[in-house]
């Protein structure tokens, strides 16, 4: 599967790893995306200088040929296209990644399908969405409701992706941040995206929904419960439904109430 178009651009580096690591989901055994500027920078800060210099000395033959771009349903087998200025954040799920809807339509497909509604915990990391960008973005929703005296309303767990990320998020801060707001900073490796969660919340067969960022969820895939229905989400979309505590809250368009009564909505 190949990425183009002007929307990639738009896309940082770490984004395009997330969106490649789940070509699996698809079927696809490899997943590219064209060279751009917004890798430039990420190569560099993780001491990659060298290969940034050879990408820019060869950049045009790291992407697509503009023939292709102009005409690309001659080249490729299969053409679809995205409008990213349209696409609304989505939510995937449960047992499978490919069952997704976009997150304004879920509160009423909880009642349709008897979901379990309330968000018995948030979990993001592991090695798909958990690089700094991800940290960075989560934890503005965190200071945001902070700031507002919203408190969280379920379990969040946090996986750092890497020894440098976790490190990285001890230096600024961030770490103190989310244990500050209830969050618990797990180790940096797979940790509940492979089942290594020993739950003291929910016995076997307790029907329950998570939310996590993780990158599979089919059953008993987390915590060995197949009554646990897990969901798929963005990092930011999971930390601001924590805050919410339903899988009927949507972010986008709902409302919490701060300390002093009055309507709080994530920016």
């Amino acid at each position: 599967v190949e990425y183009f178009g002007p929307g990639t651009k738009s896309i940082s580096c770490t984004g395009k790893a997330t969106i490649t690591n789940m070509g699996a989901e698809i079927g696809a055994t490899t997943s590219t995306f064209g060279y751009d500027e917004n890798m430039l920078p990420y190569l560099r800060a993780t001491d990659r200088g060298a290969i940034a210099d050879l990408c820019e000395q060869y950049a045009e033959h790291l992407q697509s040929d503009p023939s292709v771009q102009n005409d690309p349903e001659k080249y490729y087998d299969e053409y679809y296209e995205i409008d990213l200025s349209t696409l609304e954040p989505h939510i995937v799920g449960p047992h499978t990644p490919d069952l997704g809807r976009p997150v304004s339509a879920m509160s009423s497909e909880v009642d349709q399908k008897g979901y379990a509604e309330p968000i018995s915990a948030a979990l993001i990391g592991s090695c798909t969405n958990s690089s700094y960008e991800d940290m960075t973005r989560s934890i503005s929703l965190v200071r945001q409701a902070k700031k507002a005296g919203v408190p969280i309303k379920t379990s969040l767990l946090v996986t750092p992706g890497s020894e440098t990320i976790y490190q990285t998020i001890i230096r600024d801060g961030i770490l103190k941040e989310f244990e500050d707001a209830g969050a618990t900073v797990l180790a940096n490796a797979c940790g509940p995206c492979i089942g290594q969660w020993k739950r003291d919340d929910m016995k076997k067969g307790d029907k329950n929904s998570i939310l996590t960022s993780y990158n599979r969820n089919f059953a008993k895939r987390n915590d060995g419960n197949p009554e646990t229905l897990g969901f798929i989400s963005s990092p930011e979309l999971v930390v601001a439904m924590a805050f919410g505590g339903s899988m009927k809250f949507n972010p986008m368009t709902d409302s919490l109430k701060d300390k002093d009564g009055n309507d709080f909505k994530f920016e």
